[in-house]
């Protein structure tokens, strides 16, 4: 196997400040590290996170577990993973031009005519692989930008030490925007600021992100620092998040889509990295069950995958809602901690969706209908328990009906009370 990137890694490395979300590594991107023998190299270095932590407009924080004790996710940072994964691994720089004619284009601008058994297109969400095979007919693309940017800031360590209990993803959940900040090898947090662009274009001066911070971020003001805050807000813009869905992920037996080129995915579930290298193990079983025909396995890797991929992409977009909102409610804290307790009662009948989706490999699309038809269930048991509770309260009540006198103040002891209170 050829690796060929359009970049080299400084140049890659170069690309990565302030413009990269930190990365959560699960189960399914696990999985695939250890597949190659570089689960254990990449785990040492990340850091884990045992639940969310929520910071309230007050600077009360609450806990809200990811799962079963023992369960976590690791916090990992981007530019060492992708220097493990790609540092001696490139052989050329070359920058594709035609994929019919396996031509690419070097860094000098000299031609260099290719012959591959299978071309393998994981060029991310801006795919030259992939656009080629939009000259083709009956290919469905599809690419969605939500209206909101991310914008990255830096939470230094205190007396050398972690500003923030480090074994958490934090989250500053605001309704319509959010921040996050996740954990690094350093002791620095790094911080994500989710918000709609216009809200990141009305701020325009130091005082008025000071301002804002002070309005809404109230206790992260001093762990990031004023000066901090005032200087890396204006760094760089808000950056763009986009959602790609395409099919076939494939041409023939000759090309195939993999990761952000077939499927790339907003941030908010944590699975963009973790599906793309989960990919790499799909494809892998496929080939072994076809016998490395890849007549037969990219057409049977297309039909299994995109439903999922798919449904990840779709996930990810309610997460959103989920994070920066959902955490707020109640009710939500209620459904999270009875889904958690049937669980427990019954750990093979419930599970929750975020177990299924961050701790096993069960198919995407999959574990979505599942959490569809146990919140059915759920919902309707919890209607049925109220609905019981009231009935079984009012059929008491009318069995047995209080002495409402033991409750009632008679009206002139009431009165008598009244005037003794006013008497000097």
């Amino acid at each position: 196997m050829t690796l060929y990137s359009q970049r080299l890694w400084q140049d890659f490395q170069k690309t990565l400040l302030g413009r990269s979300i930190n990365l959560a590594l699960s189960h399914r991107g696990r999985q695939a590290l250890k597949h190659v023998g570089m689960e254990d190299k990449i785990v040492s270095q990340g850091i884990p996170m045992n639940a969310r932590m929520i910071h309230s407009l007050s600077g009360k924080q609450s806990p809200i577990p990811y799962g079963k004790k023992g369960q976590y996710i690791l916090s990992v940072d981007r530019a060492n993973l992708n220097k493990q994964l790609l540092t001696g691994k490139i052989h050329h720089t070359l920058k594709l031009i035609c994929h019919v004619a396996g031509m690419f284009l070097r860094s000098d601008g000299s031609e260099e005519h290719i012959k591959a058994d299978l071309i393998v297109g994981c060029d991310g969400a801006f795919s030259a692989i992939r656009k080629q095979f939009l000259r083709r007919s009956r290919f469905n693309y599809s690419q969605t930008y939500i209206p909101h940017g991310y914008m990255e800031l830096t939470m230094p360590p205190i007396n050398g030490e972690f500003a923030m209990k480090p074994n958490y993803l934090h989250i500053w959940p605001r309704n319509t925007f959010m921040m996050i900040a996740l954990p690094n090898l350093d002791k620095t947090f790094t911080c994500t600021l989710f918000m709609p662009f216009e809200e990141f274009e009305k701020i325009t001066t130091g005082d008025e992100v000071i301002q804002f911070f002070q309005r809404y971020f109230p206790d992260a003001i001093p762990l990031i620092g004023v000066d901090a805050l005032k200087r890396d807000y204006f760094r760089l813009p808000g950056q763009a998040m986009v959602s790609v869905k395409c099919a076939p992920y494939h041409i023939g037996d000759k090309c195939v889509l993999m990761g952000d080129a077939a499927h790339a995915v907003v941030p908010f579930y944590g699975q963009g990295m973790n599906a793309g290298f989960e990919d790499c193990i799909v494809f892998d079983e496929i080939m072994e069950q076809f016998n490395e025909d890849f007549s037969a396995v990219l057409p049977e890797y297309t039909r299994v995958r995109v439903p999922d991929d798919h449904a990840i992409a779709d996930l990810a977009m309610y997460n959103y809602i989920e994070m920066r909102a959902h955490v707020n409610s109640r009710w939500f804290l209620f459904r999270k901690y009875v889904d958690n307790f049937l669980h427990f009662v019954m750990p093979r009948t419930i599970i929750p969706l975020y177990t299924m989706v961050t701790f096993t490999r069960t198919r995407y699309h999959e574990a979505v209908e599942r959490w569809h038809w146990q919140d059915k269930v759920i919902n309707r048991g919890l209607m049925f328990c109220a609905t019981g509770a009231v009935l079984g309260g009012s059929y008491l009540l009318i069995k047995n009906p209080p002495d409402i006198n033991k409750f009632i103040i008679p009206a002139e002891k009431m009165w008598d009370r009244l005037t003794a209170l006013r008497t000097p």
